[in-house]
This record gives structure tokens, sequence and C-alpha cells, in this order.
């Protein structure tokens, strides 16, 4: 009980609440794109099991956070994932009937688990440092940082209907995340130097055109029946 009347227990707390608001904007794009081809009772569904799979993620990825962090390769690993689910995700803008049924949902909330554990490499540090090693303080703001994302994905899921844009910019985004993780992997740290901020921006953009371009190329190809096929 001493604790929960502690100043400084309830200002930690408060720290780790805002660091996961602000993160909770990624999350909820990349729910919302992994749910959108699923019919309107899967969608919630997919979207609560996801984030409470994600929030489970990020707990654990927590504790080893700023060992993972330290090891060469696994930036540019994450990246390349998050490329392919980008792209993934926006393959699938044209062919929204192909996800039915529980195989849909099992793809989607795992879709949702493994980006949101990617992308949360580098943001768990932050949290784990407001906590500052206290479990329950840890837990208890990811926790709250639920119904957050949770009301996130479901706006841009409504918005999704209306704005198909959001579509394009929420897979853009992933690129985005993938090209500046892959250019802070310790392993091309000596090669960038002092540029280091420059090169991460470019590589950004870069990721995110990669996603953009490639993943609309697929979409089309598939709608025009794989003429490449035929003509074999």
């Amino acid at each position: 009980m001493d604790l929960l009347t502690s100043a400084v227990f309830w200002f930690a707390l408060f720290k780790i609440i805002l660091i996961n608001i602000v993160l909770s904007g990624d999350n909820a794009v990349v729910i919302a794109l992994a749910c959108r081809s699923l019919p309107p009772q899967q969608q919630k569904k997919a979207i609560v099991f996801g984030s409470v799979g994600a929030i489970v993620m990020r707990v654990v990825l927590t504790f080893f956070a700023v060992k993972l962090l330290a090891l060469p390769w696994l930036k540019l690993v994450g990246a390349a994932l998050l490329l392919w689910i980008g792209i993934g995700l926006l393959k699938e803008e044209d062919e929204d009937d192909e996800l039915e049924g529980h195989s849909g949902l099992f793809a989607a909330i795992k879709t949702i688990i493994v980006a949101d554990l990617v992308m949360s490499i580098d943001n768990v540090i932050g949290v784990a440092a407001a906590a500052n090693n206290d479990l329950l303080l840890l837990v208890i703001g990811l926790i709250i940082s639920i119904p957050l994302i949770v009301f996130g994905s479901t706006l841009l899921l409504k918005m999704m209907g209306r704005f198909p844009i959001i579509i394009t910019l929420g897979a853009a985004l992933l690129g985005w995340v993938a090209g500046d993780m892959a250019m802070s992997d310790p392993a091309i740290a000596p090669y960038v130097g002092e540029h280091a901020e420059t090169l991460q921006s470019i590589a950004a953009v870069i990721g995110a055109a990669i996603v953009v371009a490639v993943g609309k190329w697929l979409a089309r190809r598939s709608t025009a029946g794989e003429p490449g096929e035929h003509a074999a």
C-alpha cells in the first residue's frame, strides 16, 4: 500500500502511460491495416487479441531490450521483416475477399504481434527507463495502454473505409520505420559516422517508397491475374 501512495510511483506511472500514448500511433496503424480485410465481427476479436498479445510481447521484450539493441544485425533483420509485412499488407488492399474465416483472423493477430514486436525494439527502452526496473509499474502502464491502442485502431479502421489513401500511408509508415531502424544497427554504425541522422532520414524515405512501390505493383499484378504466369 505504501507503494501505491508514493508520489514517485504515480509520477513514473504517468511517464509510462505518456510514452505508450505516443507509441500507440504505430500500433494502431498496424492493427487497422491487418484487420481491415476481416469481416466486422472478426475485426473486434483481432483488435483485442492482437493488442493484448502485442502488449505481452512488449513486456517480455523490455526485460531484454538493452542487450538486444547491442546485438549486430538484429535491427537489419527486423527492418527486412517490417518491409515484408508492409508490402504484404498493401498487397492485400485488392485482395480483401481472400481473408475469411479463422485463418484470416489468426493471420491478422500474428501480423499484429510480429509487427509490433519488431517496431518496439527501440521504443521499449523508454518504457523500461521510466519503469526503473519496477515490474508492477511496467505491467500497469502497458495494460492501461491497451484501450488506447484498441480505440485508435478502431477509429483508423472506420477512416480507412472512407479514405483508402490511409492504407497506403499506413504501409508507407512501416517502410519508414524499417529504413530508420536499419541505419541504426550496430553492424553498420561504424560506416555511417557523423552522417548517421542524414542517412537514417534517407533510408526511411527509401523504405517507405519500396513498400508502396512493391506493394502496389504486386497488388496490380494479382488483380490482373498474374499475366506473366499465363505467358509462361
